[in-house]
């Protein structure tokens, strides 16, 4: 099944996002080990068929494909041309037969209902236009007893945002990053508000301190950059001078939560599961 794929601005924006990131998105080892735990906790099997949503570089979609052989199938979507590029290429080097990446708008696919054993969004449900409406097709998409399972970050989570949504607030701005996901009750409510059953919510903390400078090179407000789950960018009120004025105080706020070790940069994360009803 191919797709042909019209992206409204704001998805466009976040598709070009990332694929001026894609030749360096596998760089570290903090995606692959995140993408690992959710496939272990996920405990899927060979002969299954998946959908990665939001795929990137294949991550998830690449070892699950690695599992469900032989008589499993994956197919990996996302709206990023330049990740596709890179999981294709992986593809490739592995010499794997049983997964496909396509182009397509993960809140508008037309595969047939009842088609997958799971359906996997790691790290990504941040981007979603409308969540509620997301999670809804999905569960349509699972077949009956499938799961879905995915990456949501707590609203604690990201010293950066966090400090620089405090700031904003002050200047009238709202920003959403994780707020709908951002605790574990939110999470389930969503699963649940979907239709989904058995829902398991597992919370693990990767946090780590980080250097003051670290920290002040995730300043979030860049007008020109698109802001996970909103359009347009609520930044372009400001104007510059008040822009540059909340950098200053955001740089503030991150100098007076230095500590002899650095600052403290929580990364707590939810993987999250719901089950199809029978």
């Amino acid at each position: 099944m191919s797709y042909q794929v019209e992206l409204d601005e704001y998805k466009q924006q976040v598709a070009n996002l990332y694929s001026s990131r894609s030749a360096n998105y596998d760089d570290g080892d903090w995606h692959p080990r995140i993408a690992h735990r959710l496939i272990q906790l996920a405990q899927i099997s060979p002969g299954q068929q998946v959908l990665d949503i939001a795929t990137g570089t294949g991550m998830v979609a690449l070892e699950a494909a690695q599992i469900v052989q032989p008589g499993g199938q994956v197919i990996g979507v996302d709206i990023s041309t330049g990740m596709l590029k890179q999981a294709r290429r992986k593809v490739e080097i592995l010499g794997l037969t049983n997964v496909e990446f396509q182009l397509a708008d993960a809140e508008a696919l037309n595969f047939p209902l009842n088609s997958f054993d799971y359906i996997f969004c790691s790290s990504a449900l941040i981007w979603v236009s409308n969540l509620r409406d997301a999670l809804r097709l999905w569960y349509r998409l699972l077949k009956p007893k499938g799961l879905l399972a995915f990456h949501a970050f707590a609203d604690t989570a990201f010293v950066g945002g966090v400090v620089s949504q405090r700031v904003l607030e002050k200047y009238g701005i709202t920003l959403l990053y994780s707020k709908p996901t951002g605790t574990v009750e939110k999470c389930y409510d969503l699963l649940q508000h979907a239709g989904f059953e058995a829902i398991n919510i597992k919370s693990e903390q990767t946090g780590s301190y980080i250097s003051l400078e670290k920290a002040k090179g995730m300043w979030l407000a860049n007008g020109s950059s698109p802001v996970p789950g909103q359009y347009p960018n609520p930044l372009l009120k400001l104007t510059s001078e008040q822009l540059a004025q909340a950098k200053v105080e955001f740089n503030t706020q991150l100098e007076a939560i230095q500590t002899e070790q650095g600052i403290w940069n929580d990364i707590t994360i939810f993987y999250a599961f719901g089950r199809k009803a029978v």
